[in-house]
């Protein structure tokens, strides 16, 4: 018999990536709208949600036997799913490991957990193989990554470790917090004062607006504003907590860090 859920909606991008990437997507049934990743899942699959919010109803409509969440930001929509009988899975992890675990355990629930271990497995040797290339540099750029402009917020946990396995040093270490409110920046003449040799941007799905950014007081001082080294990731390769974040975010850092090296570096 054929156990494990049949009918899943995933209201965040990352697990319905790892679907399509074990080959369970007949399993989905509904997405967020703002899914990217695979494109083609935006034309097979209903828009149900927002980040923030979700149509109820029409969830309720499609049936399903699993909802995948993520964050205490959803947890309205969890409470409201479960008050109506529906089973929910909210994650909540911070960390590259933390994003091996939920792709080897949304594996495990659909029968794929040795396929989603050899997936997990391809993205360590890229780590370990990137480790092993910046390990013996004497320098390390300092990078300092901005989520959102007002109030500043730098990056979450995995975007962090992902600058550092990428061979940059990530400035603002100590504000790896769960919660955007533990990662505000409250006075930016900080982020002048810690002068990084790198800035990356990624407000949140917001168009980057690097003319915005480099007009605030005494910006102009800062080496990464100096040197133009100033670079725009989209969202929805860093910002979500899945695959996209090790396939597609961590080559593009490396190559800017490893351009800045080349450039600037020693």
């Amino acid at each position: 018999m054929d156990y494990g859920p049949k009918r899943i909606i995933c209201l965040t991008e990352e697990t319905t990536e790892t679907l399509y990437l074990l080959g369970e997507e007949e399993r989905i049934v509904g997405i967020s709208g703002f899914t990217v990743r695979p494109k083609r899942a935006r034309k097979e699959k209903p828009k149900v949600s927002t980040f923030l919010d979700a149509k109820i109803d029409e969830i309720l409509d499609l049936q399903p036997d699993l909802v995948i969440g993520f964050s205490d930001i959803q947890a309205s929509i969890a409470k409201q799913l479960i008050e109506r009988g529906v089973t929910v899975w909210v994650n909540n992890h911070r960390s590259v490991q933390g994003i091996f675990e939920m792709m080897v355990q949304l594996g495990a629930l659909v029968g794929k957990r040795k396929e989603a271990m050899a997936l997990v497995h391809g993205m360590e040797k890229e780590i370990h193989r990137t480790k092993q290339e910046t390990a013996s540099w004497s320098m390390r750029p300092k990078v300092y990554f901005e989520e959102w402009y007002d109030p500043l917020i730098t990056g979450i946990q995995w975007v962090g470790e992902l600058i550092e396995i990428a061979g940059g040093e990530d400035i603002f270490k100590e504000k790896r917090g769960a919660l955007a409110k533990e990662r505000i920046i409250e006075d930016d003449g900080e982020v002048v004062q810690r002068n990084p040799d790198i800035i990356l941007a990624s407000w949140c799905g917001k168009a980057f607006k690097k003319e915005k950014m480099v007009a605030r007081t005494h910006w102009e001082k800062i080496s990464a504003v100096k040197t133009n080294a100033i670079y725009e990731i989209t969202s929805e390769i860093i910002l979500q907590p899945g695959p996209a974040a090790l396939l597609e975010g961590l080559p593009l850092l490396h190559e800017i860090i490893k351009d800045w090296k080349v450039n600037h570096g020693t």
